[in-house]
């Protein structure tokens, strides 16, 4: 029976293996949970300067060219500095920038411009950030533990997803806007402590400057590669076509369930932890590019299906399969690009990687939302699972060295492993 659990339970061996990922790990924790306190403290503050659902609209917009331009950015920059160093100036960023908003809530009125400043800061940070995070991982990790990896940070991001937003909302609701910030402060000066105590993570001797000509160096590579373009693309596609977060509170009045407005947002989340905490099985598979196609074809039926039921029991079941397929598109997107990516370009390609998991959900509301108000709710949420069934389908088939990738006899992956061998061996 040991034995039987042991193969579904998730694989903790980049735990055990790994100082640098433990730490990580834990920091991550610490910083989403503080970090979901402003998420959802912000735009409530938005909304009740204003009143206006458009002013708390207007944060999207805000946020999203920061995240495009130092996304981009930040990828070069991780090729070319110490990542543990660019990690924790970001860090001590977002904490500047939280001690700023617990300031502006103590004021006797606080304004609301600052609100949009720091929203469009936190944006350029966590864009700079992200990639030296995600390039980092392939060099803390062993190579065969890197989708176990990826699991044990998805299971992190999905607790704190589950667990912050419930918790921020009761902070918000009993005790205001500057004790949800005060906790957001507490969290990042937690996680910069961690982060001191990463080892140093240096560039290569010879790294090129951060500019223009490098990040398209990256781009350039990622084009060249049908493995990598089939990852992005596949992304983007589900992400635009089938994600109607925006409009849960227009399928809750549908179904006359306004009350289940709140489980529909976690439902997703849980689907993904079920899956996070049955992963053992996925250390064992080497046919990563599957994870992505079927994982994404599953989102797009589970989200045409919650758009078709009636019944708020089975929309919410949809839901939380959709979340278990989006999860194992993930598993397979971050292993494929972990060990098929040379060091020299995992920080540019990080920067494309944050561009591709950001920008198709913004994309994704924005068409949700205009095409629910010309068909209705529930035809723009099936049609869109539809549409992302189809576009996953063509995609495969126009790049079928996605479904065949083998990790152990892939070209860009053998030589990957040789390269940490090599690294290790240096050492």
């Amino acid at each position: 029976m040991a034995s039987k659990l042991s193969a579904i339970l998730p694989d903790l061996s980049p735990w055990r293996s790994s100082r640098d990922f433990r730490l990580l790990w834990i920091q991550g924790l610490v910083t989403y949970f503080g970090s979901f306190m402003a998420m959802v403290a912000l735009p409530l503050q938005i909304k009740d300067l204003t009143g206006s659902p458009l002013a708390v609209g207007v944060m999207g917009a805000v946020e999203l060219v920061p995240l495009v331009v130092f996304g981009l950015y930040g990828g070069a920059l991780a090729d070319a500095v110490d990542r543990r160093k660019l990690i924790l100036g970001t860090e001590a960023g977002l904490c500047l920038l939280a001690v700023i908003l617990l300031v502006n809530a103590l004021l006797p009125d606080p304004m609301l411009w600052p609100l949009y400043v720091v929203a469009a800061g936190v944006s350029a940070l966590v864009g700079m950030q992200r990639p030296a995070l995600d390039s980092l991982m392939a060099r803390i990790v062993p190579h065969d533990q890197l989708t176990a990896a990826a699991a044990l940070n998805a299971l992190r991001w999905q607790l704190g997803a589950i667990v912050g937003p419930a918790l921020a909302g009761l902070v918000v609701a009993y005790a205001g806007h500057a004790p949800a910030y005060a906790i957001t402060v507490a969290g990042f000066v937690a996680s910069v402590l961690l982060c001191l105590r990463l080892a140093p993570a240096p560039p290569a001797h010879d790294a090129e400057k951060p500019s223009l000509r490098g990040i398209a160096e990256g781009a350039r590579y990622a084009w060249s590669r049908p493995v990598l373009l089939g990852t992005y693309a596949i992304d983007l596609a589900a992400m635009f076509f089938a994600f109607p977060n925006t409009i849960f509170p227009f399928l809750a009045d549908d179904l006359d369930a306004e009350w289940a407005l709140g489980l529909m947002y976690a439902a997703g989340s849980v689907g993904s932890v079920l899956l996070s905490l049955t992963s053992g099985w996925t250390s064992r598979v080497r046919r990563h590019g599957l994870f992505v196609v079927f994982g994404a074809a599953g989102w797009g039926v589970a989200i045409a299906a919650a758009g078709w039921f009636s019944n708020v029991w089975l929309v919410l079941l949809c839901l939380a399969f959709a979340g278990a397929g989006d999860m194992l598109s993930g598993l397979g997107r971050s292993t494929i690009w972990n060990q098929t990516i040379p060091e020299e370009l995992r920080g540019r390609l990080a920067g494309i990687e944050v561009l591709s998991y950001s920008v198709g959900p913004q994309l994704g509301q924005v068409r949700a939302g205009a095409l629910a108000g010309w068909t209705g709710t529930r035809p723009a949420i099936w049609s869109g699972g539809v549409a992302c069934v189809a576009s996953v389908g063509l995609l495969a088939a126009a790049l079928p060295k996605l479904l065949t990738y083998d990790a152990e006899t892939d070209e860009d992956a053998v030589r990957r492993r040789a390269q940490r061998e090599e690294m290790a061996e240096r050492a």
